[in-house]
């Protein structure tokens, strides 16, 4: 690692840590948004090697506020497009055999989707890693499969 970095952290870790703490109410996700901005700093180390000490903590409390703020805002998006599923209340209770039916009849990879997001709990960005599919593809993929889903219920 280089020396400048290596500084960097040393000096910087546990005030990022506590700072980012604050901000997401999460130990484990400020571990993550420290851990990528000092992953940013590694890509642009030449130009912090030009900066004095007060600077480069600068750009680094900058880098990890525009990372939470990214992060946030993608949740957010999410939360807001995405709508529950919601089922025809019926009387009969499906056995996960017939569960498995049902998403097997679906088109495309609809049923794949709709398993990943709500048995495996994967939002639309990871499920879309997974599939190799753009997060709008994905979330477009899961509204279509909830309609033949319901269709089919009905």
């Amino acid at each position: 690692m280089d020396k400048t970095i290596e500084t960097l952290y040393e000096q910087l870790h546990k005030e990022l840590i506590q700072w980012c703490s604050c901000m997401t109410g999460d130990v484990g996700e400020a571990e993550e948004l420290v851990q990528e901005g000092f992953v940013r700093a590694m890509a642009h180390v030449d130009e912090l090697r030009m900066l004095e000490f007060k600077q480069q903590r600068s750009y680094m409390y900058r880098t990890i506020k525009h990372l939470f703020i990214d992060r946030y805002r993608k949740r957010r998006f999410e939360v807001a497009v995405e709508e529950p599923l919601l089922l025809p209340t019926t009387e009969t209770e499906y056995s996960n055999c017939e569960w498995e039916e049902l998403l097997a009849r679906l088109p495309d990879v609809e049923g794949a989707i709709l398993a990943m997001r709500y048995v495996h709990e994967m939002n639309s960005v990871q499920i879309g890693e997974l599939l190799h599919l753009p997060p709008g593809t994905v979330r477009s993929k899961l509204s279509s499969a909830r309609h033949h889903l319901r269709d089919m219920l009905k």
